[in-house]
């Protein structure tokens, strides 16, 4: 099935809600701490982990460039997946909601510098694309026993434009 090429859109917390959160500095912090030099943003996502436990580890992806051809997705289906850029680089968010068991219409976010992002268990999306350079990232998943990815090629490659 041939889809139409899908263009970016800015990635904000209301638009990429049924997906996730969004994570950035919003406004004042919660709370002051560390002799009130540093600002607490409290809680900003919701982990959610079916067994298992959360892990922390470090992704180093290469450079992607637009448009890109999105040729997969993936999901979780057993935790939350958390992505916390630790280099200044923008990055292609790519995710779909699940139809039946196979990934609906495609959207297309930029990830600006200072953002990441947090995926709800079983929300489709692509892999990490970092657009300024290799992108190094904080990853919060599930660690644990099971069966916690699943694939979907698309027989046809899904165009994202800028």
């Amino acid at each position: 099935m041939s889809r139409a090429p899908v263009a970016c859109e800015a990635l904000t917390a209301e638009a990429f809600a049924p997906f996730g959160e969004v994570l950035q500095v919003d406004g004042p912090p919660d709370k002051l701490i560390n002799q009130g030099k540093c600002g607490r943003h409290h809680d900003l996502a919701r982990l959610d982990f079916q067994g298992g436990r959360a892990g922390i580890s470090l992704f180093n992806a290469e450079l992607r460039e637009m448009p890109y051809q999105l040729e997969l997705v993936e999901r979780h289906p057993l935790g939350s997946q958390a992505f916390i850029p630790m280099s200044q680089s923008r990055f292609l968010v790519t995710v779909a909601e699940d139809e039946g068991g196979v990934p609906g219409q495609i959207r297309a976010f930029i990830a600006r510098a200072g953002q990441g992002i947090n995926l709800h268990r079983n929300v489709w999306h692509g892999v990490l694309c970092p657009l300024d350079g290799a992108g190094l990232y904080a990853v919060v998943d599930r660690i644990g026993e099971g069966d916690n990815l699943e694939e979907h090629w698309f027989e046809t490659p899904v165009t994202i434009t800028g």
